[in-house]
């Protein structure tokens, strides 16, 4: 089972300054979830399949859940929880847990990877592959950590403590943390709900054909079936959808840092097959080839080619001030050409693992740089999806407004580096509106390093009576939401045995107030809001800032001009219609 991740190995690390490979997929939400991006004050209300990257932040009200795949692993959140993603990479998974109760499975531990669980009491790592279950009390200030399989240790103050399957610990205070080893409490609701995710995960039958890593693959079973074609191999095709279906075209765009653009499908299945493989247009209907199995693929925030050029618009009637934006999925031998920063062995791992026909790929990508030359786009005039350029700023359902481009405007365009349109706000939440803040707590005081003092053996920790528990669970009368209306299949029982907080408000206007976490890794820094990056996206709109514009913001600095070079030729910001000149007053006769 070691051979997906030793043959991703070989392909080499993270490049400095590009995105990482593996993100997290927002596989399951029920209830009300509210999200908050890296950086930001505001929140929004979530959406499934959305890309949640490093920095970004979740809260579950009353009886809402909440499920994130990141490659080997799955992060499962229980009602009243505030979870906020510290840093996710190619090597590294650190969690921050500010209130509430999360599980996380490991279902394989990657040699040189890591999975890190920090609380304001403590700081989790875990030792390998198991099921691991955290509890905050924020009245308490007490952390309950299980070790259902596996094994993990609780540091702080350069002290260690195992804590092994079968074991469960309390830790308390924060100077110093006190590790008191309990008795595993009993399995409640919210456990066998994890249970039987894990066992869909774990069973599907797809995995012959996708790498078991790849975010979503498990949705395959369900919502498609396979055939073998001769000319491309296992194929999967999307069962239920509308005559006349493309792909990309059911959903939205969001924009995602650090990759820009970012395709959110609307479909329950709409993660894997959005941003891993590749799209084939065969007979009369679409479907989705993965990238080889025993290779991991790299995520993309989209695996499209935009098109556009002199005079794509004409005689196209549409509105909102900002021009056209249109695209295409890319078909099984087409690179793709990022259009965020990248580094040459980035460009590699995106390609090479998420197509078959690596020979092909390989005669477009050198070791600088992509031959765009001899590039023919099979899907440029039959899989074009176009919108007025104000739908895509503002993250609208891109469903609802599709612009009709005539054949031959279509055959005219030139593909393009990316639409020269920057994002409005509502596109960095998700294409959702601001929302009020969840009931979360406000930064709590807790030291960057502590001493840990062990308590060995000893009684079991007294556990909460279910009149302490129901009183905990309930959220401030003033303060609570008003939650949406639970799944029914999926409606959660309160817990018996476990310690659920009561959420408190947080602390209003920038900079975002968030809980402080004891961390063995030090937490990468903090992304600068977005309305700090407005002025320096207007200067080349629809291209992210590269990292060392990133880092001059962080330094209260200008952003300073982009570096890099882009491979496709640039579309011209859409400029206003030219004012007309005032006519001559005439002369006196």
């Amino acid at each position: 089972c070691l051979l997906p991740w030793l043959v991703a190995a070989s392909l080499g690390a993270q490049d400095q300054g590009s995105p990482p490979g593996r993100v997290a997929r927002l596989s399951f939400t029920q209830g009300n979830v509210s999200f908050q991006p890296s950086g930001e004050s505001q929140w929004s209300t979530a959406s499934p399949n959305y890309t949640v990257s490093t920095g970004d932040r979740l809260y579950t009200d009353q009886g809402a859940r909440v499920e994130l795949e990141v490659g080997p692993f799955a992060v499962r959140m229980s009602q009243t929880t505030d979870l906020t993603l510290v840093n996710l990479n190619d090597q590294l998974m650190q969690l921050g847990l500010g209130q509430g109760s999360v599980r996380v499975t490991v279902y394989e531990l990657p040699q040189s990877n890591s999975v890190e669980i920090d609380t304001p009491n403590g700081a989790l790592t875990i030792q390998q592959p198991g099921s691991y279950r955290v509890d905050i009390d924020p009245n308490q200030g007490s952390t309950l950590v299980s070790v259902n399989g596996g094994s993990l240790e609780v540091t702080g103050g350069g002290i260690s403590q195992p804590v092994n399957s079968g074991q469960a610990a309390q830790l308390t205070g924060t100077g110093p943390i006190q590790v008191n080893l309990v008795a595993l409490p009993n399995p409640d609701d919210f456990d066998q709900w994890c249970a039987s995710r894990d066992r869909r995960i774990e069973s599907y039958s797809s995995r012959q054909y996708v790498n078991p890593y790849t975010p979503g693959a498990e949705d395959l079973d369900q919502y498609g079936q396979w055939n073998t074609v001769p000319q491309y191999g296992p194929v999967w095709y999307p069962a239920g959808v509308a005559a006349g279906w493309v792909p990309y075209r059911v959903g939205h765009w969001a924009w995602v840092e650090p990759w820009g653009w970012t395709w959110v499908e609307t479909e329950p299945w709409g993660f894997c097959p959005f941003h891993y493989g590749r799209w084939a247009f065969i007979g009369s209907r679409w479907g989705w080839m993965p990238g080889p199995v025993a290779v991991v693929p790299f995520y993309s925030p989209a695996l499209v080619a935009f098109v556009g050029g002199s005079g794509f618009s004409v005689g196209v009637s549409f509105g909102g001030g900002f021009g056209l934006a249109a695209w295409f999925p890319l078909g099984p031998s087409e690179p793709f050409i990022p259009w965020y920063h990248y580094t040459p062995t980035y460009l590699r791992q995106v390609n090479i693992t998420n197509v078959r026909n690596v020979t092909v790929i390989n005669n477009y990508i050198n070791t600088t740089n992509i031959n765009v030359t001899n590039i023919k786009y099979q899907y440029k005039t039959v899989g074009v999806t176009a919108v007025s350029g104000d739908v895509l700023r503002s993250g609208q359902p891109v469903a609802a407004h599709i612009v009709r481009i005539p054949p031959e405007q279509i055959a005219k365009a030139q593909v393009i580096a990316h639409p020269a349109i920057a994002p409005a706000q509502t596109a960095v939440f998700g294409g959702r509106a601001p929302v009020k803040a969840p009931p979360v707590r406000a930064a709590v005081t807790a030291p960057p390093r502590v001493a840990v003092q062990v308590t060995r053996g000893g009684q079991p920790a007294e556990r909460p009576t279910p009149e302490a528990l129901a009183a905990r669970s309930a959220p401030p009368p003033a303060e609570a939401h008003t939650p949406a209306p639970a799944v029914p299949e999926r409606s959660p029982a309160p817990a018996t045995n476990r310690v659920t907080p009561a959420p408190t408000s947080t602390r209003a206007g920038p900079p975002a107030a968030r809980p402080a976490f004891v961390t063995k890794t030090p937490p990468p820094e903090r992304d600068v809001p977005f309305a700090q990056h407005e002025t320096a996206l207007q200067q080349h709109p629809g291209r992210p800032l590269e990292p060392q514009q990133e880092q001059n913001l962080r330094q209260g600095r200008p952003a300073g001009p982009p570096q890099d070079r882009e491979v496709l030729p640039h579309e011209a910001a859409p400029k206003p219609a030219p004012r007309p000149e005032p006519k001559p007053a005439p002369k006196p006769k």
